[in-house]
């Protein structure tokens, strides 16, 4: 197989669609998270999931950004730096939440509990330590990431308009899970249809490449 431009952005493409597909996927009766349900193969497997699907997301959202970085402009790159990053941290953090707590939920009940209520936005009783701030980092980036990174997109105008404004939308109303816990799960759907959104577009856009003859980006 040759590897080009279009392969890679096809590459992209799929990553940032299969990273949608699980990131609504994982949300479907999503149990209530304590240091009791993270010990169950259901929840380590989701959490497995999401660990996958950040890294898969941070494949999309580089293809994404290279495909039209010529008219994103330093708005675009600050919203893809940011992006990234809140992606990077998501990855580490899912990691810890997959691999790292059920274990310790054993020994530190209280801590994992804390940990799990900080992340989702409900009071903690103990101390956390740095992991306070890596859920303050993740959050932060991925909003304010997400939202600029998602205003350059539909500036630029070569994909989908509708997916970006639904991936701005989607990360913005982040904000509003803390005011209305019981459905925090329904807001991760706008950001997952939006990347799926995104992917499919840059596929058809790929298509659209191959058959003018041009392998360039935009």
């Amino acid at each position: 197989m040759t590897i080009n431009t279009t392969t890679l952005f096809r590459g992209a493409a799929i990553a940032a669609t299969l990273a949608g597909l699980i990131f609504a996927g994982v949300q479907i009766k999503h149990p209530y998270l304590d240091a009791t349900s993270i010990t169950t193969a259901d929840v380590i497997t989701r959490n497995l999931l999401k660990t996958v699907m950040t890294a898969l997301a941070l494949v999309g959202l580089t293809g994404l950004y290279l495909r039209q970085v010529t008219r994103m402009g330093v708005l675009g790159l600050v919203g893809y730096v940011l992006f990234a990053a809140g992606y990077l941290s998501m990855l580490g953090t899912e990691y810890v939440a997959a691999l790292v707590l059920p274990t310790a939920a054993h020994t530190a009940t209280a801590y994992v509990n804390d940990v799990i209520s900080v992340a989702n936005n409900r009071p903690a009783i103990g101390d956390i330590g740095l992991m306070r701030y890596a859920i303050m980092f993740t959050g932060l980036t991925y909003i304010a990431g997400g939202f600029t990174f998602a205003i350059a997109l539909f500036r630029a105008n070569v994909l989908a308009r509708w997916a970006a404004a639904l991936l701005g939308a989607g990360t913005l109303a982040t904000i509003a899970v803390g005011l209305v816990p019981r459905y925090e799960r329904l807001f991760a759907l706008p950001t997952a249809a939006a990347l799926v959104g995104l992917g499919y577009s840059l596929w058809c856009d790929q298509r659209a490449t191959v058959a003018d003859g041009s392998m360039l980006p935009g």
